[in-house]
């Protein structure tokens, strides 16, 4: 899955630009796959300050075991280039120098980088269909013959995914501390009241758009059942543009750009419930009072603009949390503690994160128009 993660996110955002009908609406499209993202990511970001007051959840009372204590030596390789940058120079970082490199995954903000220069590529191939369409048809059938390819791959790929599932299950479960896991028992009790809090926000911005809420769970659940036990955003991309488009009547280019900033962009789970959660826990360590209204206002606004940028496999909510604590001056170290249910809580994050990528796509498109309410309304078929 991680192969095909910045073939696909290339691929797919720069298709996205030459698979629109609507070539006026690209501004109007960007920024509204755009605000949805970083709006639900502030409102998942508060919910998880409200679910870490709510439940007490102190990090100060958290011990480091033989295996935490590891996680954090390795945390701190990532931490001394996080901490080294303010803000400004960590947006600044996500514009990439060198796409090539990006293209291989080196930085930590990799994933960001493809989809900005894949997102150059697509406004200027819309500038050449102005000037020269011939051209510009050509490089959309090669854009379409790269996609098709690479969705081929991603095919295989899934095709293979269950014994792969198996295998990591069957790992946790076999190496997981359960007596951690019950000490830590109300910060995953915690993190689920929150994630399931904010897959109904999902739902009620769903049912204000005059959408049904139950169409999308019942056509959502097999991709947003595909992402739990996968554990990968990038791995459920194919599946998140596929049930966009087929069920839920979403434009294929609006699906393609929903699905791929998702990725990278506005991650409800990872890189907003997750940090917000660790940054209250550890505040008062820091001498810093959690519930404090100034706090509250500050924290999310970081890690909504620390949203950008979190890759969407596995690592993404860790990368995030670095980046919110380091900004914030808050201790880093509580991020290693919670190794031993890192992948139980991951699970729920990743289905939240593929759930507010769809939520956008179907959002966006109801309001510029490219929308299919009858596809979306019919039952689901099922395919021979």
């Amino acid at each position: 899955l991680q192969m095909v993660v910045m073939p696909l996110v290339f691929v797919s955002i720069v298709g996205a630009f030459t698979k629109l009908k609507l070539t006026k609406n690209i501004g109007k499209i960007s920024f509204l796959v755009i605000a949805i993202l970083l709006g639900t990511t502030a409102v998942s970001a508060a919910i998880g300050i409200g679910s870490a007051l709510g439940f007490g959840l102190d990090g100060i009372k958290l011990t480091a075991g033989d295996a935490e204590n590891a996680r954090n030596e390795l945390l701190k390789e990532k931490v001394v280039g996080v901490e080294s940058m303010t803000l400004p120079q960590q947006i600044v970082e996500l514009i990439p120098s060198n796409p090539f490199l990006d293209l291989t995954g080196a930085r930590p903000t990799s994933t960001i980088a493809v989809v900005i220069f894949a997102a150059f590529i697509g406004v200027a191939y819309l500038g050449i269909k102005r000037k020269e369409p011939e051209k510009a048809e050509f490089f959309a059938k090669i854009i379409d013959t790269l996609y098709s390819i690479t969705m081929r791959v991603v095919t295989l790929i899934l095709r293979l995914t269950p014994y792969g599932i198996l295998a990591i299950i069957t790992k946790v479960a076999a190496t997981s501390d359960y007596d951690a896991i019950v000490k830590l028992g109300k910060f995953v009790v915690a993190s689920y009241v929150a994630l399931i809090l904010m897959f109904i926000v999902h739902l009620l911005l769903l049912t204000f758009a005059k959408l049904n809420p139950v169409n999308y769970v019942k056509k959502g659940m097999p991709t947003l059942t595909f992402a739990f036990s996968s554990r990968s955003s990038a791995g459920t991309l194919p599946m998140t543009i596929k049930t966009q488009t087929k069920d839920f009547g979403v434009s294929e280019g609006i699906a393609n750009f929903a699905g791929s900033f998702g990725l990278s962009i506005g991650q409800n789970g990872c890189a907003g419930i997750y940090p917000a959660m660790l940054a209250v826990m550890v505040a008062p360590s820091a001498g810093i009072d959690p519930t404090s209204i100034s706090f509250i206002i500050t924290l999310i606004i970081v890690v909504a603009i620390s949203s950008f940028g979190v890759a969407g496999v596995g690592g993404g909510a860790t990368f995030a949390a670095l980046i919110v604590l380091s900004v914030l001056n808050l201790p880093v170290a509580i991020v290693g503690l919670l190794i031993s249910v890192e992948p139980l809580i991951d699970m729920g994050r990743t289905a939240l994160n593929v759930s507010g990528a769809m939520t956008a796509g179907v959002l966006t498109s109801k309001a510029t128009g490219e929308f299919e309410s009858e596809v979306y309304q019919q039952p689901n078929v099922v395919e021979a």
